[in-house]
């Protein structure tokens, strides 16, 4: 029985990772300082006998030494989320991003010179590519961020810090790291609070609308369902190519923000109307936004086995189902 320890797993995406490494025979301790997350997403599983939860940050070295002092495997997902927090409060966002991440990869390297072989995934992101004008992102894209004085661009060069550094870690230590940069997941328990834009258009349709579109709605994204990448997550850790290795992870099938509302629309009620509002409006003048976010999954499909089972339909009508009731 493996003890797994997952950081941010009251969060959207940590949640649905602890239920899915209970349900493979885990020990799973959750780490959550509850500033975005909920315990409220482990409710199913708050009283299973080999989950332990923890209400704490990982931004105390005390705490985390302990957590991850008897851990096997560590899945760092706690981070800043959502474009909304990012515009918001910035040096919250840095500071979120970088500091536990070194303080966890110090941790583990102390485990690694006794012997210890703890593998950890990184929860990385599709915003470190920036603006990158590519059509589809393979791994080797460079990093294309616009100027420091545009908050919208430090929560993805943060994150290249976290890879920077967990990659480091690898190179010159051999402390095993997989890193798996997210595009757009969605799925139940996602809320719209921070920007996220499936679970606000959904909110607002069953709101009565109107649902507000972004600029012209042209931008191209991708949505995967999370219990797809949860399932790619695990598969990754159980992967030793995988180790050293930034992978793409999510859905490559695009849609643009537009149709997307008109979706949400179909699926809700026809009669609510979809409205229009400049970045400026939403983020303020300093906001600026990529047009087109779609990846490459051929490292993906290299290393693991995997085909998304939820339709960008399916996933709109079990997030409307799930917030009606």
């Amino acid at each position: 029985m493996k003890h797994a320890l997952v950081t941010g797993g009251a969060g959207f995406i940590g949640s649905h990772l602890a239920e899915a490494l209970l349900a493979r025979g885990d020990r799973v301790t959750v780490v959550d300082d509850e500033s975005t997350g909920s315990r409220d997403n482990l409710a199913g599983v708050l009283d299973h006998p080999r989950l332990v939860y923890v209400q704490d940050t990982v931004a105390d070295p005390a705490v985390v030494e302990r957590l991850v002092a008897d851990a096997d495997e560590v899945y760092h997902l706690a981070a800043a989320v959502g474009v909304g927090l990012v515009a918001e409060d910035p040096i919250r966002s840095i500071e979120t991003n970088i500091y536990p991440t070194g303080v966890i990869l110090d941790c583990l390297g102390r485990r690694h010179r006794r012997g210890d072989r703890v593998k950890l995934f990184l929860a990385s992101t599709s915003e470190i590519y920036g603006r990158n004008p590519k059509g589809q992102w393979t791994e080797q894209e460079d990093m294309v961020f616009g100027q420091t004085h545009l908050a919208r661009w430090s929560y993805g060069a943060s994150k290249a810090i976290d890879e920077f550094l967990a990659l480091a870690w690898w190179r010159k230590r051999g402390l095993p790291v997989v890193v798996g940069r997210f595009f757009n997941v969605v799925g139940p328990r996602q809320t719209g609070a921070y920007g996220m834009v499936l679970p606000r258009f959904v909110e607002a349709a069953l709101a009565g609308g109107p649902l507000v579109v972004h600029d012209d709605g042209l931008q191209v994204r991708c949505f995967a369902h999370v219990a797809d990448v949860v399932r790619i997550v695990l598969a990754l850790m159980e992967t030793d190519q995988a180790v050293g290795r930034p992978v793409n992870v999510g859905s490559d099938r695009p849609v643009t923000i537009l149709e997307l509302a008109r979706r949400v629309v179909a699926a809700v009620d026809p009669a609510v109307a979809i409205e229009f509002q400049s970045y400026g409006e939403a983020y303020g003048d300093d906001f600026e936004d990529c047009r087109r976010r779609v990846p490459d999954l051929s490292r993906l499909r290299g290393l693991v086995d995997f085909e998304p089972r939820f339709t960008l339909d399916e996933v709109i009508a079990e997030l409307v189902a799930w917030k009606r009731g």
